[in-house]
């Protein structure tokens, strides 16, 4: 796939000077080798950020790729859209034949190893072990893979840019999905792609929607659509783990654990957990029946919007602001026994306080008044 600088930077064409910029300094956060990222990823960066101030939309490697490659021919755009489709269905094809034979190694409890795409179109390898694991090592770039079965992946997983015909789809019938230490090697879901897990826990690293806008097919300036490749991961009976979720992403799961939230992400689940300090404004939880929130930040919540929305299952939605205003000593005894443990300033927000689906359905509630033993007796002077 050729990238856009717009594509590196992760936002969309026609975005504001300060959306870029913001979207280089989050990047340029986390990949600078001073915090421990790839240099090469930052430069990578640093210059689609450059390129952009000038008005440059694609890098100039990627120029070439157009130019050279036996699959991009020009610098067209609605030529580069058809050779990506025309790429998505190869691979689409590639990883069908892929499902056909893990499948067969399966139900005949047999181990293989094979190489499927190409090395055109970059090739990944698939092992079937003897446990019955799927082992996936490479990029997994297009196409539907079904197994009855764990799998473990060393590479990252996307779909193609300008088709969701032959979007991304891995399922997993029973057992875990796992990235192989996924924020060392900096694996990622990205692009629209899409993980279901039916009876087991998807372990990722990175997860990553994108929005881009589209313009008018009839050629009229100033009119255009914005287009969502809404990345998605559904661990119904089980626990979804990941660390950065990032621009129009939808995780439902039994149990979710996060570290960051930002950008247009819905996350659905019964049990969720937030140990890192952003959550901004245009984000959704959706909370299921009896279900529990807990922030474990303790140092700040200003990354924190109170502006968030909290949806429970029976509809009503709360703001996060109310979580961060309403004091623990507030909330009805019934709700929390022994208030006489939390600081006095304590709010629901932080170190790990358990919210519970009764707290946010009765967040009005009064506080019980407990009773004084001096007003049911009246004393005389005499």
């Amino acid at each position: 796939m050729v990238e856009s600088n717009y594509d590196i930077l992760g936002i969309v064409e026609g975005t504001t000077e300060k959306e870029i910029r913001d979207a280089f300094r989050r990047l340029a956060l986390q990949f600078h080798s001073d915090r421990g990222g790839e240099n090469e990823q930052f430069i990578k960066i640093k210059q689609a950020y450059d390129d952009l101030k000038i008005g440059k939309k694609y890098p100039d490697t990627d120029i070439e790729k157009i130019k050279n490659s036996r699959v991009y021919s020009d610098e067209n755009e609605e030529d580069i859209r058809r050779k990506n489709q025309i790429l998505g269905q190869e691979l689409s094809k590639e990883m069908k034949t892929a499902e056909e034979w893990a499948s067969a190694l399966n139900r005949s409890n047999i181990t293989g190893t094979r190489l499927f795409g190409s090395k055109t179109l970059g090739e990944i390898e698939l092992e079937r072990k003897a446990t019955g694991t799927l082992s996936i090592k490479g990029n997994f770039m297009a196409g539907t893979l079904t197994y009855d079965g764990p799998i473990i992946m060393q590479g990252s997983i996307t779909s193609p840019s300008w088709t969701q015909e032959y979007k991304t789809n891995i399922h997993l019938t029973k057992g875990d999905f796992k990235f192989i230490n996924p924020l060392e090697n900096k694996y990622k879901i990205d692009n629209g792609a899409q993980i279901i897990v039916d009876n087991g826990n998807a372990v990722v690293g990175n997860i990553y929607g994108r929005k881009f806008r589209v313009e008018d097919k009839e050629g009229r300036v100033g009119v255009f659509k914005i287009q969502e490749h809404r990345t998605s991961v559904f661990a119904i009976k089980g626990k979804i783990i990941a660390e950065n979720i990032v621009n129009t992403v939808f995780l439902d799961g039994d149990s979710i654990i996060v570290l960051n939230v930002e950008e247009d992400v819905i996350l659905s689940a019964r049990e969720i957990l937030f140990y890192g300090s952003k959550l901004t404004f245009d984000c959704v939880i959706k909370l299921k029946q009896n279900g529990t929130i807990r922030f474990f930040e303790t140092f700040s919540i200003q990354g924190l919007s109170g502006d968030a929305i909290i949806e429970l299952e029976n509809g009503k939605k709360i703001r996060l602001f109310d979580l961060k205003t309403k004091k623990i000593k507030n909330l009805a005894d019934e709700f929390v026994p022994h208030k006489e443990n939390y600081n006095k300033d304590a709010t629901m927000v932080g170190n790990g306080f358990t919210i519970t689906y009764e707290m946010l359905d009765n967040l009005s509630k009064k506080p019980t008044k407990k009773s004084n033993w001096k007003s049911k007796f009246k004393f005389s002077k005499d």
